[in-house]
Order: C-alpha cells, then sequence, then structure tokens
C-alpha cells in the first residue's frame, strides 16, 4: 500500500475513533459520511478484521481496532513530524518530543526548556508520560527525540546523558498510621505491611538488593502506574506506596514521606536513538543541557 495511503488511512481512522461516531469525522474531514463509511469497511476488509462495533448513534473499537488505532497514531505522528523537521531546517522550530517518567529529578531538563521556549518562541513542545517500555517503543519508531530513563536499564543502543540528581526511594504513608513515627524506613519495618509499588520497579526488582530475603516476606498486594492515583488508595490507610520523595505535594495533607535506610536511589538518564539525525530543535536542546550540567 503506498506511503501516503496509509497516512491518509490512519488519518481518517484516527479522527474516526476521536468522534466515535462516523457522521461526524466526516464531517470534520470534509468528505461524506457514506465515502467515510465505504474507506473503513474496505480497510476492515483489507485486514481481515473487525474493528468498530457499531452501534445506533456511537461505534466503539474491538481489540484489533484499537491496536491499530495505536498503530494509525504512531504513523500519523511519524508523519507529521518528518514534514515539521524538514521544513526547520534552516530555523530554530520544529516540535521538541520528549518522554519520562515521574520524578522532580528531570527538572534540570524542564529548565533548560523553559530557556528555549522563551528563546525560540516558534518551537512546541510535546511532554509525553510513561515507563521505559513506552519510551523505548517511541525513541525507536521515531516519534520521540529524547527519552528520560529511570533506574538501571541497558543503554548500549543509545547515546546518553547522566542527569545531575538522583531519585530517592521510600514510603507513602499516613501520619496515623505506626510506621509513620519512624524518621527511616528499614526493611524489616515494612514485613508484613500492604505495600503498593510501581510496575516498573517490581518488573526491576529494585527493592531485592535492599531488602535481601526480607523481601519474601513482603505483602505486595499490588502495582501503580501514576503515583497521584495510589496516593489516593495511601489516603484511605489500606497500604502504604513505595515511590520517590517529592514526587508529589504532601503539604497539608494527612500524608508523609519516609525515606528508606539503607539509602536506595534511582539514577535519570536522558537517551536518544544512535541512527536517527536529531532535529535542529533537538540538537540545541541537547547542546543546552550539556552546558548546565
Amino acid at each position: 500500500m503506498p506511503e501516503i495511503i496509509v497516512y491518509i488511512l490512519a488519518s481518517f481512522y484516527n479522527e474516526v475513533v476521536q468522534e466515535r461516531n462516523i457522521s461526524n469525522a466526516a464531517k470534520r474531514l470534509h468528505i461524506s459520511q457514506p465515502t467515510l463509511s465505504r474507506q473503513l469497511m474496505d480497510l476492515e476488509e483489507k485486514l481481515g478484521a473487525t474493528l468498530f462495533e457499531r452501534g445506533h448513534r456511537q461505534i466503539k473499537l474491538t481489540q484489533e481496532g484499537y491496536y491499530l488505532y495505536v498503530r494509525a497514531q504512531e504513523i500519523t505522528g511519524l508523519v507529521d513530524k518528518t514534514e515539521t523537521d524538514l521544513q526547520s531546517q534552516n530555523v530554530i522550530s520544529g516540535t521538541l518530543d520528549i518522554g519520562a517518567g515521574e520524578s522532580t529529578a528531570i527538572q534540570p531538563v524542564m529548565t533548560v526548556i523553559g530557556d528555549i521556549i522563551k528563546k525560540y518562541p516558534d518551537v512546541k513542545i510535546n511532554l509525553v508520560s510513561g515507563d521505559s517500555d513506552l519510551i523505548y517503543q517511541r525513541l525507536n519508531n521515531g516519534t520521540l527525540d529524547f527519552g528520560i530513563i529511570i533506574g538501571p536499564e541497558k543503554l548500549l543502543n543509545y547515546h546518553s546523558v547522566s542527569l545531575p540528581q538522583n531519585n530517592i526511594w521510600g514510603i507513602l504513608v499516613r501520619k496515623d498510621q505506626l510506621i509513620a513515627e519512624k524518621e527511616k524506613i528499614t526493611p524489616q519495618d515494612l514485613i508484613g505491611l500492604p505495600i503498593l509499588t510501581s510496575a516498573q520497579s517490581k518488573q526491576q526488582d529494585v527493592f531485592r538488593s535492599w531488602a535481601g530475603s526480607l523481601i519474601d516476606q513482603f505483602n505486595f498486594i499490588g502495582q501503580y502506574n501514576l503515583i497521584f492515583n495510589a496516593r489516593l488508595l495511601v489516603e484511605t490507610g489500606a497500604c502504604v506506596a513505595l515511590t520517590y520523595q517529592n514526587l508529589i505535594n504532601i503539604t497539608g495533607t494527612d500524608l508523609a514521606f519516609r525515606p528508606l535506610t539503607p539509602t536506595v536511589t534511582d539514577q535519570n538518564n536522558l537517551i536518544w536513538n544512535k541512527n536517527r539525525q536529531l532535529s535542529n530543535v533537538a540538537q540545541v536542546f541537547l547542546n543546552r543541557l550539556k552546558e548546565v550540567q
């Protein structure tokens, strides 16, 4: 299928999914509803998969449809980014795409971005929050310029710059719980407590070297991707959450943060694909970041 046709179909498909209504999507695309319906049916026939569950007023994605939607977003995002980068080779403009997990330790990166925005008003910023799997995927498919990876990761296939500030692990806990009376938390303190931890740190097993064999006595009741939602559960008193220091503002709340001892930290690394040329604005960002390191 020619590349331009793929892009057009991906654009149409994204519009339909966002509108959840073929008629509304057709109006936004400035084509007739029968034409758009026929294109979608042709796409389903070509792929040999049902993409939508069609209702009276709205349509809903099937599992196959959702998978295609994710890929369609990548296609249109990559084409749009390529076009913008090509048009901005002689000036500092375009979009800087950066993906990162949640961490206050990436503040130096945001300071540099802020300086660039002030100096180059034509620059746009796209910040993508996600775990390392998402960041690697988007770096590899070209929809991110840079990613910030937290914790121990294999970076052989990427250029990297270590950021100066580390992340400090501890627990988020209600102030009225007994463990909150401790200034620092040892592995023994967590035995038997219901614990939430981040999905990524659970995969990396970051706490095993800290807790040793005692970790087998920890009661991990679940995991989270975003600490804000986990914080709401901690506020009920049902559990504590392993998280980074200063990740959320707990001033004036019933919550407290207590660091682990011995101290457990994660490093932050800015990475970018070795096999992709940086745009002008991405190179300006990288040069500026190295200057302030």
